[in-house]
């Protein structure tokens, strides 16, 4: 700065001790095992009170934020100045209107020509039709060869049979599709309506809930403009088949557990004060767990690859009420157990009950031949002496998961679209559900020869930084005991693992979408360690804050750049050839 009165030079006046800060210590690891970590980077957890540590304060909200908030300097250096009364109400309630700003965005994104391409792209061939012999039969039926050509002509006619069909999917997902064809008729926009809807409320859950993990307004937005821009995210949501689904109830699921986890760790907290500490059985109801059961049984009711689900978040609640109880000052014993059996039971119980109840429609229909669901009449026509006792129903309903089960763990058809799942996080090969090559004068074609494609393909640099974001994720669950790394791990490894275990089945990397969301929270989290610590210097928070800026808008153009060919505009074919980064993306 310039000073004249001091010949241009900065002086430092002494300082008064008993008013400048001492810089926070850390605390002196306790073992010779840590002192060893120590020198990788670990560090020992500042001491706090257990109730500060089993709930650390929101960042904002009614009852956290002030009824009166000061002015915001930035503003004021901007020369923007907003009525206090207005100022303080967006603060307290900046909790909401910013995840619902990036969900808007995303809604925008998603429903602008939902539409389009008018056909049945992919997979719609089956869960469009299946979903509208739901909702009109209760059961999915068989269709004619000429049923796609009928459905997408000028004059659409829909030629619905009453013989029932073999799927080897459970109803859920197909219920919430034929809802937005009840809606909106048997149209590409009918069919694609609720899966735009799903997709773009689970932006808005993942901002909340990166707000709720990482204690910040600013990461849950972040995490929830991540999600929006991720292509993969993006064409699941825009095309009504399961994956997206499956995602959407596994999201919920999670996200309940998150607010279970901070309701009943404020239970003993209360406790802690009152002198009670750990020392008892049950933490009341829970009805946030008894939720998040729904919904892991309506994932597995969408898909049955969302069945993992439902074991890795029963052993993640089970940890965090027995780390919850240390916190306390309960030793490891028979309560921690009785957590994990508990937690089993309650979610597992709500979980089975709830997947069975999806298949109302078809045990409600007719045993009689030819006017029921696929094998409805399988008991009736193999009577049982050992298991006669049995209702027809839950035979045959066995029966037929039996095919299921045999169809889905025999499937090694070959497919140009399959990949290994050792290949998603790299984006080794996308899947193309829609693709022309329009000539001149075509489809708005202006060039000799061009392209439409609709590839879901995940955004390349948020996929790549999450590899970066995944490894970080690992260092701070290792080395630092950080319960949100661990969640997220846990999270991916549910969606992501078990698929390695079908190495010969014919599987795609659209699947993936069911862990994008976590994938998301593990490059979020890396942003905030972009960001830095509250306490430090200017210049580490302006390295850290130019250096996360940029990787979310090179994220954001790269989303951009590729726009096209997730939403099936004609381009020139060069440009089609420019986005084909890898040969195995064509």
């Amino acid at each position: 700065m310039d000073h004249p009165e001091r010949g241009g030079v900065t002086v430092l006046e002494p300082a008064d001790p008993a008013v400048v800060p001492a810089p926070r210590a850390e605390p002196e690891p306790a073992s010779r095992w840590a002192r060893a970590l120590s020198g990788v980077g670990y560090r020992a957890p500042r001491h706090t009170s257990p109730a500060e540590r089993l709930v650390p304060p929101m960042p904002d909200g009614p009852g956290v934020t002030p009824e009166v908030v000061e002015p915001s300097p930035v503003l004021a250096r901007l020369g923007v100045r907003l009525p206090a009364p207005l100022w303080s109400w967006l603060c307290r309630w900046a909790g909401w209107l910013g995840p619902v700003g990036v969900a808007v965005f995303a809604g925008v994104l998603r429903f602008t020509n939902l539409g389009g391409p008018h056909a049945l792209i992919f997979d719609e061939t089956y869960y469009a039709k299946d979903a509208y012999a739901l909702w009109h039969l209760g059961y999915e039926s068989s269709w004619s060869d000429d049923a796609n050509g009928l459905i997408t002509a000028p004059n659409p006619a829909v030629p619905l049979r009453t013989d029932a069909a073999f799927v080897v999917h459970p109803p859920v997902g197909k219920w919430i599709i034929g809802l937005g064809e009840h809606l909106f008729g048997m149209s590409p926009f009918g069919w694609r309506f609720m899966v735009a809807v799903l997709g773009t409320l689970s932006v808005l859950m993942l901002a909340r809930i990166g707000r709720r993990m990482f204690r910040s307004t600013l990461l849950g937005c972040v995490a929830g403009l991540l999600l929006s821009v991720d292509g993969l995210h993006f064409v699941l949501s825009r095309t009504s088949i399961l994956d997206l689904v499956v995602m959407f109830w596994f999201l919920a699921a999670f996200g309940l557990l998150l607010v279970d986890r901070d309701k009943s760790r404020a239970r003993i907290a209360e406790r802690i004060e009152q002198g009670l500490g750990g020392d008892w059985w049950h933490l009341g109801l829970r009805p946030y767990r008894l939720a998040a059961a729904v919904c892991l049984g309506l994932m597995t009711g969408t898909k049955w690859s969302g069945a993992p689900a439902i074991l890795a978040l029963v052993l993640l609640a089970g940890f965090w009420d027995s780390s919850a109880r240390r916190l306390a000052g309960q030793r490891a014993g028979l309560r921690n157990l009785w957590d994990f059996c508990w937690s089993a039971l309650s979610v597992g119980a709500v979980a089975a009950v709830t997947y069975l109840a999806t298949w109302t429609g078809w045990i409600l229909s007719s045993p009689e031949p030819g006017k029921g669901g696929y094998l409805r009449n399988w008991a009736a026509l193999n009577p049982s002496d050992t298991w006669g006792w049995v209702p027809d129903w839950a035979r045959s309903l066995w029966h037929y998961h039996h095919e299921i089960w045999h169809f889905n763990v025999t499937l090694t058809s070959p497919h140009t679209y399959q990949s290994n799942p050792w290949s998603w996080l790299l984006l080794g090969r996308p899947v193309s559900f829609f693709y022309e090559s329009p000539k001149n004068g075509q489809a708005g074609c202006t060039t000799t020869e061009c392209a439409r494609e609709v590839l879901a393909l995940g955004t390349p640099l948020l996929w790549w930084a999450g590899i970066a974001g995944l490894l970080y994720c690992l260092y701070r669950w290792l080395m630092r005991r950080d319960w949100r790394a661990g969640a997220i791990l846990c999270a991916l490894a549910a969606g992501y693992l078990p698929w390695f275990n079908y190495q010969a089945r014919t599987i795609f990397l659209f699947y993936a979408v069911c862990f994008v969301p976590f994938l998301v929270l593990a490059v979020t989290m890396m942003i905030g360690a972009m960001l830095g610590r509250a306490d430090s210097s200017p210049d580490r928070k302006l390295a850290g804050a130019t250096g996360a800026g940029l990787l979310v808008v090179a994220i954001m153009w790269n989303f951009l750049y590729f726009y096209p060919i997730y939403t099936g505009q004609t381009i020139p074919m060069d440009d089609w050839r420019a986005r084909m980064w890898l040969d195995t993306w064509i």
